[in-house]
């Protein structure tokens, strides 16, 4: 298949369980699965309207153990913007992505030009909560990148999250298709576009 241009691919890294794959089948499919299915590799496709037209946003979903570590250069490589996502019942999920991000940095360079979102998943557990959504923000703040918590199983912040992602995005304006319609700041863009003002 060859490579389409106006593809705009997103990665989304973190720890095996943290709910990768529930985040993005919950923003694709609107589904949610209780049970924890591993990935290997999973991609899933979306419509968006990127820089006036239409381009498919393109969502790989990794795999959370580290055995594929050349899958993972890969994906950073081909990556347009990253999700990270860490559970906030699990501490150790989010130490696991500071190597990630340190590869992404490494492979990147200029991080401070990429969208990437530090998501603090399951917060509907919040009885079980290990990491404070302060620490998320420090942790966000440090890594020059945005920061939001949500929950695949409740759909709070889902759409939101990759709504923001693509709000990150400076060198081309992307933005979601939410039910084929254009949101009314966006229409209300267009209509300024094409005015001019003689002085």
């Amino acid at each position: 298949m060859p490579e389409q241009s106006n593809d705009y691919r997103v990665v989304v890294f973190g720890a095996g369980g943290v709910g990768k794959s529930s985040l993005v089948l919950r923003f694709v499919k609107g589904t949610f699965r209780e049970s924890y299915i591993p990935t290997i590799e999973d991609t899933y496709r979306q419509v968006i309207s990127c820089d006036k037209s239409i381009c498919t946003l393109q969502i790989t979903d990794t795999t959370g153990s580290h055995q594929f570590p050349a899958m993972q250069r890969l994906s950073i490589s081909k990556g347009h913007a990253f999700i990270l996502v860490y559970s906030i019942t699990s501490r150790q999920s989010l130490e696991e992505l500071k190597p990630i991000y340190e590869q992404i940095c490494q492979i990147k360079g200029d991080v401070e030009s990429i969208p990437i979102m530090l998501v603090g998943n399951k917060n509907d557990e919040n009885q079980n909560r290990e990491v404070d959504s302060s620490e998320g923000e420090a942790m966000a703040k440090k890594w020059k990148c945005a920061f939001m918590e949500t929950s695949a199983k409740l759909n709070h912040n889902v759409k939101e999250l990759f709504q923001e992602l693509l709000n990150l995005e400076k060198r081309r304006t992307v933005s979601l298709q939410i039910d084929g319609k254009k949101s009314k700041q966006q229409k209300r863009k267009e209509k300024l576009k094409g005015k001019c003002v003689l002085m």
